[in-house]
């Protein structure tokens, strides 16, 4: 009898013990990001704790930065003056960034393109600018969180994105019929999509605060609906299709937008589905066989554009990761590939050659530092070491050196 007594008490300690081990795992679970890589966060904290004074530097420059934006009251579509042609300002509204009036005609209309030149009168209406702010501080508030584990900056976070997604008063309804319009000639574009490329950074945000006591799981659950609704009118209006069938950065930037959305919501197969049959074949149509991308190339602002277009496609590889599908190394059978794209502009960084395409304003090399710091990894064979240590010393991002983040 006794020893079954002992046997029955060793066996109920050691459930006990599991039990413990098992809530300490769920309690330290660590979130699911899709553009930010976790390993990479992971490391950092991990090396941060374990006293790097490099990366300690840079997180007190994020909370510094997070600080800053706890100050922030929160965005909203409906707090513009000017109301949308549905009637209802919670309809997103934008102008198209490069259309001017007509100096030709009394009332200016309708406007007239003249691309790369932005038009001051498209921040009248603020749901682009209000739009990118909250991303913007989603994702800072949402690393800040991880790696200092402060309730407050989680808090302020989901105080953002209540207000923009849910709260009834002053959500945003998920359509863009009203993005990018043209005084004039129409009251709104497909190409109008490319204003919520910044939501990809709010799913990321939203995951980092997902185990946060600020973040329920009705709050998700409410904001997983938005997400499927806006994805459901990217696939099936007909702007939404308008901008699916572009040749440029903004069917790249659809794409990287609905995968996101559809991992986001737990829709694998879907995501998959985009890569196999929208991604890969914009490979073949946007990059030449040389690296060059000419429908970026053609812009005014071509440096942007093609820098722009292939963040887009680093982007879309990441996602990829999640669904064990290697864009990064992917070639199409007359050997086009988002690598030979990106050796395509590194001459450029590296001042071995000049830019001597259209580009109307300063060119800002780093910018590109998040792309090659990203590319390292995935592309052994290339020594990017020389012209990333030049890049760093030009930028003073504290964020992109303790996340790696394409995005940020």
């Amino acid at each position: 009898m006794r020893i079954f007594i002992i046997k029955v008490c060793s066996i109920a300690i050691i459930l006990s013990i599991t039990c413990i081990f098992w809530a300490q795992a769920q309690f330290f679970k660590q979130p699911e990001t899709f553009i930010v890589d976790m390993a990479v966060l992971q490391a950092s904290k991990k090396n941060i704790l374990n006293g790097d004074e490099a990366l300690k530097e840079a997180l007190d420059n994020l909370v510094a930065e997070a600080d800053e934006s706890l100050l922030h009251r929160p965005y909203s579509v409906v707090y513009k003056s000017k109301i949308p042609p549905s009637g209802s300002k919670h309809d997103y509204m934008s102008v198209g960034p490069y259309w001017w009036p007509d100096t030709t005609k009394a009332n200016g209309l309708p406007y007239i393109r003249r691309d790369g030149e932005e038009n001051p009168e498209r921040h009248t209406i603020k749901d682009a600018d209000y739009l990118k702010a909250l991303a913007h501080d989603v994702k800072l508030l949402g690393l800040t969180f991880y790696f200092t584990e402060d309730e407050k900056y989680a808090q302020h976070a989901a105080s953002l994105l209540k207000t923009w997604f849910l709260n009834k008063e002053t959500k945003m309804n998920p359509n863009l019929n009203f993005g990018q319009a043209i005084p004039g000639i129409t009251e709104g574009r497909g190409i109008g999509l490319i204003d919520t490329k910044p939501l990809v950074d709010v799913v990321d945000g939203v995951q980092l605060i997902k185990n946060s006591k600020a973040w329920t799981s009705s709050d998700h659950k409410e904001l997983l609906k938005w997400f499927k609704e806006f994805m459901t009118w990217m696939m099936t209006s007909t702007l939404g299709k308008d901008e699916l069938d572009e040749h440029n950065n903004h069917g790249t930037y659809y794409d990287l937008q609905v995968v996101s959305f559809a991992l986001f919501t737990n829709q694998k197969e879907l995501a998959r589905k985009i890569i196999m049959e929208q991604t890969i074949p914009r490979i073949a149509e946007q990059i030449k066989q040389d690296g060059s991308q000419p429908h970026e190339l053609a812009r005014t602002k071509s440096w942007g554009y093609a820098s722009m277009n292939l963040k887009g496609f680093f982007g879309l590889a990441r996602l990829s990761e999640h669904l064990e599908i290697d864009l990064w190394n992917y070639e199409t059978s007359d050997h086009k590939s988002i690598k030979k794209a990106f050796e395509w502009m590194l001459p450029y960084v590296k001042e071995e050659l000049q830019w001597t395409y259209q580009q109307i304003e300063p060119i800002q090399w780093k910018s590109f530092l998040p792309l090659i710091i990203i590319a390292e990894p995935h592309y052994p064979n290339l020594d990017l070491t020389p012209v990333i240590n030049k890049l760093k010393t030009e930028n003073s991002n504290s964020v992109l050196f303790i996340t790696h983040s394409v995005f940020y």
